[in-house]
């Protein structure tokens, strides 16, 4: 998919931060009276990164367990209305009380398109960095890297991968017997990447005992997108696939003159690259989610149509697979207040 990250990955020991995805809009187009338009936002830890921002998004954010105040990046997959023109709204709230810097993503044209919408937000009151990038460049994060991804859209768009740092290796326990390493503070030190000293004067390294670093975990979100073997490679293995379906295979032909994808198509890449969940986004409101999941599942099964303010939830990979939490989005307050 791209280059090795040069960073080293985080320490031994330490505990990965939470990730979970909520889908804030669902919807295609235009809005609904149950769904919003495109918009996801990635939780991982402390920080928020943004994917779209269709009408209404900010609203969306102040019902949803991430809320405003951590955003910490906006990516754009490209310029129609349904997946930007909530971002004049967004900025101009944010300034009110906002100093952090923000980085904005997408792809060539972003800076046309924000300075359009400048009229609209003002004078902001945080540093904005806006960044236009091309399919394989690459944004750093704080233990992970952003990459643009090539879609097949009929304007300048881009797919989003969000791949994390190796993990350490565990430890081999043939080896720590083999040297005498004794159960206790001894191995948690090298868990932690600490060399010990053993009783008789040994010295034991982690590298000496740990085995090969482990993969992060990988996401991957489509934007809107017919069929794309670049996408489909960026998703080879992925832990979730937030892929676009538009449409359902009866209506084919005008997926394809439009370009976007069907639930049958979406549910085929993801076979093919052997993602471990596929979420199916930007559904048009001429389908209900039964038709859309059933078309889906019959190409793989581990497909699921989140409706706006769930959940999914990705766990380390060695707890097993993602996990949709309907409403698992939505703060306590629209809980107990939305029917």
């Amino acid at each position: 998919m791209s280059r090795p990250s040069s960073t080293p990955g985080p320490p031994r020991g330490a505990a990965l931060p939470a990730l979970d995805v909520v889908f804030l809009g669902t919807g295609a187009r235009s809005p609904t009276p149950l769904r919003a338009v495109a918009a996801t936002v990635v939780i991982r830890g402390g920080e928020r990164l943004l994917v779209d921002c269709g009408e209404g998004t900010q609203r969306q954010l102040m019902r949803s367990v991430a809320g405003l105040r951590r955003l910490t990046t906006i990516l754009i997959t490209h310029g129609h209305g349904d997946h930007v023109l909530g971002l004049p709204g967004l900025l101009a709230t944010l300034s009110d009380a906002r100093r952090e810097p923000l980085a904005v993503l997408g792809p060539p044209g972003l800076r046309a398109l924000i300075d359009g919408f400048r009229v609209h937000f003002g004078r902001l009151a945080f540093p904005m960095e806006v960044r236009e990038m091309l399919p394989g460049e690459e944004h750093a994060g704080d233990g992970y890297r952003l990459v643009a991804v090539a879609t097949r859209h009929g304007v300048p768009s881009l797919a989003w991968a969000l791949a994390e740092d190796p993990l350490p290796g565990h430890l081999i326990d043939d080896r720590l017997a083999e040297l005498g390493v004794p159960a206790g503070p001894a191995r948690a030190a090298l868990a932690r990447g600490e060399e010990v000293v053993l009783p008789g004067g040994r010295r034991v390294t982690p590298s000496e005992v740990t085995g090969a670093r482990r993969p992060g975990r990988r996401l991957v979100l489509s934007g809107d997108t017919r069929p794309s073997a670049d996408v489909e490679a960026a998703a080879a293995g992925a832990d979730l696939l937030v892929h676009e379906a538009t449409f359902l295979e009866r209506d084919r032909e005008l997926a394809a003159r439009s370009g976007h994808s069907t639930a049958s198509q979406a549910g085929a890449l993801a076979a093919r690259a052997g993602v471990r969940m596929l979420a199916l986004v930007h559904r048009s409101s001429r389908y209900g989610a039964g038709e859309v999941l059933a078309e889906a599942r019959r190409a793989f099964p581990a497909a699921v149509v989140p409706e706006d303010l769930d959940r999914i939830s990705v766990p380390s990979p060695e707890r097993g697979a993602p996990r949709l939490v309907p409403g698992g989005g939505r703060t306590r307050e629209t809980r107990d207040r939305d029917p």
